[in-house]
């Protein structure tokens, strides 16, 4: 889940001309479904996450959650999720982590982000330029400096909404090593993750579009490792989808493990304690 909060989604106005939702319309409850169907996504963009759905990397989204969030009756819920899987509209993995299908390429996320990117940049050096002008003066000119950061902010998402209209972005071609991050990880922890897999790819990327690199990936799966490996009941969460998640800067900033005593099968530390609390908390193994 990004740090960016998304305050809108794209919706295309031919999309009651689609086959799925046309086939959904002649159903028995078809205007709840769609409106289910509408809050899914309204839910992947407040999640933020390159289409998943969930309370937090650790907890996916039970049928009985989604029916309290959409406040429609559980065996709706379950019928509109069984649709939507059907038709190709989402995908539930094995550990229950729902994906609105096409997700990034529906909303045009590779070419936002460059465009934000790019008029960052711009701006930015825009900026410095505008500074050492009026440094350069021989006046006081603080308020001056203020005010063309205030402005030039301003016009920040005015650039990005009049680029991504015209549609002169191209796509980011940057290269993301991928298979070394995952072989890093399957190394450090003896897994076998693929680093085609789809899920994981979105992960990395999205971590990478933050600024994040290989060493910061290295860095988080050595700290993560070092606290949950010896673990009995943690070390199943060395997984990309909980390290690569949007808790990836919290644990670049922790400490590794300090492997004093036993707990519940791993070493004893803060870090541990805290997990264990949280998973008897949601009792993760009657999932």
């Amino acid at each position: 889940m990004s740090e960016v909060k998304v305050k809108w989604i794209k919706l295309s106005a031919t999309m009651f001309e689609d086959e799925k939702i046309r086939l959904i319309e002649s159903m028995p409850e078809a205007d709840t479904l769609l409106i289910i169907w509408f809050k899914m996504l309204a839910q992947a963009g407040k999640t933020n996450a390159s289409g998943y759905i969930f309370l937090n990397e650790n907890i996916p989204y039970t049928e009985d959650m989604l029916a309290t969030l959409f406040n429609r009756p559980l065996n709706t819920v379950r019928m509109a999720l069984s649709t939507f899987q059907k038709f190709g509209m989402i995908c539930i993995d094995e550990n229950h982590y729902i994906n609105v299908t096409n997700w990034g390429k529906h909303q045009s996320l590779d070419r936002l982000e460059k465009m934000k990117d790019d008029t960052r940049k711009r701006v930015a050096a825009h900026r410095e330029r505008k500074k050492q002008e009026v440094l350069n003066c021989n006046v006081t000119c603080n308020d001056v400096v203020t005010d063309i950061d205030k402005d030039l902010d301003k016009d920040l998402d005015k650039d990005i909404k009049k680029e991504y209209s015209s549609g002169k972005s191209q796509d980011n071609a940057q290269s993301i090593p991928y298979q070394e991050i995952v072989d890093y990880l399957n190394m450090k922890t003896k897994t076998n993750y693929k680093h085609t897999s789809k899920k994981t790819q979105d992960l990395i990327k999205a971590r990478w579009k933050e600024g994040f690199g290989l060493t910061h990936f290295q860095q988080v799966i050595d700290i993560k490792a070092s606290q949950w490996i010896d673990n009995t009941e943690m070390s199943g969460y060395l997984r990309p989808i909980t390290l690569f998640g949007t808790k990836f800067e919290s644990y670049l900033n922790e400490k590794p493990a300090q492997r004093k005593g036993t707990f519940k099968g791993g070493p004893t530390n803060a870090s541990n304690q805290k997990d264990s609390s949280f998973i008897d908390k949601y009792d993760f193994k009657k999932r």
